[in-house]
């Protein structure tokens, strides 16, 4: 089983027709992982707090929809986070938040992950907004520490870091426990490091998505590699990072130990999934079956 943990919200989506309206449609990037893992057939759970009110049950019937394992899940009367993306040309996101005494915020450190589990994935606001953010770290050096494959998506989002040094340095004190690190480019940027000195850290890969450049991967002993971004007609990148994310745990987590990483093919399949997700509007990852051609 692989283990998402991280908020679940509503993004409110800009559409065309009427001029100016908003539609609610699923969102947060481990809520999209935890829905990608499922929907590409791989034994996933989600592990968060999800408020109790019409959009966390919507949520819930989502993620139980792709056959995701709720069992983790903490309940909360808060309301639900909600996030207004900005849709750019190119069909990049930028977001604004309101997070203020919701749900997800509360979520605290559940017990032993359920027998079998193999992988642990963390990021976004999840690591931002206290005091659910060390309860999310915890679990990361826990689970870390029984030896369990660990992902780490930061997907920055600056709006809600309001002290950028504190953040790039509590970032720096995750990567001992992390195995994966996966970041876009922005992300990199925004963090100011450099990708050698994060595997000196930990990790034993970094993974970067270039948006329509592809992926590359960076291993600690050195191999490079990159995939080309699959051409497609773009309607929104949302969820596009998380899909990589679900893709990456998907091929990883069932590899035996010591087992080498087919970097090229594992990558392959990410851009697949992740060009998939980008024709459609908001985060609808792919199904198992749709990148079987």
């Amino acid at each position: 089983m692989i283990v998402v943990g991280g908020e679940a919200l509503i993004d409110l989506v800009p559409v065309a027709q009427p001029p100016g309206a908003l539609v609610p449609r699923p969102g947060g990037g481990p809520y999209n992982t935890a829905l990608a893992l499922g929907r590409l057939g791989a034994e996933a759970a989600f592990c968060s707090r999800v408020s109790a009110d019409g959009f966390g049950e919507s949520l819930l019937a989502g993620l139980r929809a792709a056959g995701v394992d709720l069992s983790l899940v903490q309940r909360g009367p808060e309301p639900t986070t909600l996030a207004v993306p900005s849709i750019a040309p190119d069909g990049s996101a930028a977001y604004g938040f309101y997070v203020e005494g919701t749900a997800d915020r509360l979520f605290t450190l559940p017990g032993v992950l359920p027998a079998g589990t193999r992988a642990l994935a963390l990021g976004t606001c999840s690591l931002t907004l206290e005091p659910g953010a060390s309860a999310y770290e915890a679990l990361l050096r826990r689970e870390s520490g029984r030896g369990l494959l660990t992902l780490l998506d930061p997907n920055i989002r600056p709006a809600l870091i309001a002290d950028p040094a504190a953040y790039r340095a509590r970032f720096l004190g995750w990567l001992p426990y992390v195995s994966v690190l996966k970041l876009s480019e922005e992300d990199a940027r925004w963090l100011g490091g450099r990708v050698s000195d994060w595997l000196a850290a930990g990790p034993s890969a970094v993974v970067l998505t270039r948006g329509a450049q592809g992926l590359a991967v960076r291993t600690r002993e050195g191999a490079e590699y990159e995939v080309p971004a699959r051409r497609v007609t773009v309607a929104d990148t949302i969820g596009a990072g998380d899909t990589v994310n679900a893709a990456l745990l998907h091929r990883l987590s069932d590899l035996s130990a010591g087992e080498p990483v087919d970097w090229p093919g594992v990558l392959s399949y990410a851009a697949h999934a992740a060009a998939l997700t980008c024709t459609r509007a908001g985060a609808e990852p792919p199904y198992a079956a749709e990148l079987s051609g």
